[in-house]
């Protein structure tokens, strides 16, 4: 299954394009899982992920986000999925999602997961789907 990119937009990998500021701002004043995340650790992050950004292809503006924490063997995590919500509505979360599941499916991970507490038909749309037995799965740090 692959998502077409709506005519207009693209999505790199390249860490030179992030707005590292732009980014720390959306997810520390917008995300509800990352309110008040400092900067420098959001700076962290990213230096330490696979990186995504949506881009306008006519202005370059970077419209969306989402970070990737991988051996590249065996796991990833999709985390700090996000567009700007002048763009939403447009499948850039879609395309987005889609965009990470075929970078990473040359590797033959095992599992992809994320969490999300509203956007589950966006990630069903890309083939997530709730865990088969979440009772085998534990977390230490709740929030």
């Amino acid at each position: 299954m692959t998502t077409e990119l709506p005519d207009g937009y693209e999505i790199s990998t390249d860490p030179a394009r992030l707005d590292a500021a732009l980014i720390h701002r959306w997810l520390s004043e917008d995300a509800y899982w990352a309110l008040g995340r400092s900067r420098e650790k959001q700076d962290l992050a990213i230096a330490g992920s696979l990186n995504f950004g949506v881009y306008e292809h006519a202005s370059g503006a970077q419209l969306g986000y989402a970070r990737v924490v991988t051996d590249f063997a065996t796991f990833a995590w999709l985390c700090d999925v996000y567009i700007a919500p002048a763009a939403r509505g447009r499948g850039l979360g879609t395309a987005l999602a889609t965009a990470v599941r075929d970078h990473l499916a040359p590797h033959g991970l095992r599992r992809l997961l994320l969490a999300t507490a509203d956007a589950h038909p966006v990630y069903a749309k890309v083939g997530f789907e709730p865990m088969a037995k979440p009772e085998k799965w534990m977390v230490l740090g709740q929030q």
